[in-house]
């Protein structure tokens, strides 16, 4: 029943990193070397050195049964990243991958004083622990890197059934950072990220921390039958957010959103913040996109007069309605012609990596452009492979995986630039360009 308790975790079994180094002395006493080290970095030092343990560590259960790797973003390889397709998305993506450098080069002088095995202080071992913290922990008041909770965090993800907080009656806020240090920082269903005060009503049915019985406490979110899977909501986000922070995206994510690119001196017409600029999943674009683009396509000499038709959400005139719904469109084209792929050459690919994660299925590339050739054979140079009609790949099932994570993401974004060019469409054949 939607309410009820389903899981109730002790506090003496959520990891932390308090509770590490009050069990281990040589891990206390080097901590208090690098006190410079984020909360981030500690819990994810703290994490090597039990692994370094072996069946030592009373956590040993608990570890063993953690995933082995991750698809975050920070984990994607250069031709993943550039898979993404979409300028924004790169960046963030790159942006993601020196970012877990820096601290893991911070971190790097910790991890030798604790003496870990060199095979976990290498970069590959700090992306797992990252992405562990990252995906994985649960929000605690005396700590902003947050637990681990055994259990608790085996319930997977469901975006929130209500409207999205980036919704037309409240402009998008931006949401990127996550796990970040700066006050202010509240958790969704545990899962860290920043969120204004109107989205904790539907945070505190899923899970938290209740000091009174200190134990984490998970809710179910919704009625349940028996035999259905418990999800949680960690919060709202786009599929980029997902994959930037879990690794994993929804194909139909009512929370998604993208962005086209705007005219530098529209910026200056608004109070809103860039990130409320965008087009919802629906191909409808934002109360604060609409508003900005009607100022700005109004003639200098009026828009102090019309400005409160702008923001109050009406259109200033047909003229100028069909001027803001022609250059959205324009530009939502001039982004599609800028990738080296269209939606049914990426749907054609999607099939093709289908094929190659199948090992034992003939591929067939008469049917599939060259431009969907080309990616594949990047691809499977990069990994030292040849194309050929039959692809097998045992080890590189990973690097598949994240290649085909990046294909779907563009897709589902380009999809939603098609959805905005017919929604665009459909109003200009309105003669009265009625708001919808």
């Amino acid at each position: 029943m939607k309410g009820e308790l389903v899981l109730r975790v002790p506090k003496e079994a959520l990891m932390t990193s308090e509770s590490l180094r009050s069990k281990d002395q040589k891990l206390s006493a080097a901590l208090c070397k690098y006190q410079k080290l984020s909360s981030n970095q500690v819990l994810a030092v703290s994490l090597l050195n039990e692994v370094t343990k072996g069946k030592v560590t009373r956590w040993y259960p608990y570890l063993k049964q953690l995933p082995r790797s991750y698809d975050k973003l920070s984990s994607f390889g250069q031709l993943e990243i550039e898979a993404l397709q979409m300028d924004d998305a790169i960046w963030t993506a790159e942006r993601a991958v020196e970012k877990d450098k820096i601290d893991w080069r911070e971190a790097t002088a910790l991890m030798g004083e604790l003496n870990l095995k060199p095979q976990l202080m290498t970069f590959k071992a700090w992306l797992w622990a990252s992405a562990t913290i990252s995906s994985r922990t649960m929000h605690i008041p005396w700590d902003s890197a947050g637990c681990l909770c055994p259990v608790g965090d085996f319930f997977n993800y469901a975006a929130p059934a209500e409207e999205p907080y980036h919704s037309e009656n409240k402009p998008h806020q931006n949401v990127f950072p996550l796990h970040d240090t700066s006050p202010g920082k509240v958790q969704n269903a545990g899962k860290s990220v920043e969120e204004p005060f109107y989205a904790h009503e539907q945070r505190l049915i899923d899970a938290g921390y209740e000091e009174e019985i200190a134990a984490y406490c998970f809710y179910a979110r919704r009625n349940y039958r028996k035999g259905d899977q418990v999800l949680l909501s960690y919060g709202t986000y786009t599929n980029l957010e997902l994959l930037e922070h879990y690794g994993f995206l929804l194909h139909e994510n009512p929370n998604d959103i993208a962005f086209i690119p705007l005219e530098p001196n529209m910026y200056s017409l608004c109070s809103w913040p860039k990130e409320s600029l965008y087009i919802h999943q629906d191909g409808k674009p934002s109360f604060a996109l609409l508003a900005t683009i009607r100022l700005w396509a109004t003639p200098v000499t009026y828009r102090r007069s019309v400005g409160h038709i702008a923001y109050s959400g009406h259109q200033i005139s047909a003229e100028n309605e069909v001027t803001v719904l022609e250059w959205i469109v324009q530009n939502c084209r001039a982004l599609l012609g800028n990738c080296s792929t269209s939606i049914e050459e990426d749907e054609l690919l999607l099939n093709t990596i289908h094929k190659i994660q199948d090992y034992n299925t003939s591929i067939d590339f008469g049917d599939v452009s060259r431009a969907c050739i080309i990616e594949p054979s990047a691809f499977l140079e990069m990994n030292d492979r040849k194309l050929r009609s039959q692809v097998q790949i045992c080890r590189k099932a990973r690097l598949i995986h994240r290649w085909k994570l990046a294909v779907e993401w563009r897709l589902s974004y380009k999809r939603i630039l098609c959805e905005c060019i017919s929604h665009c469409n459909e109003r200009l054949e309105n003669p009265f360009l009625n708001v919808s």
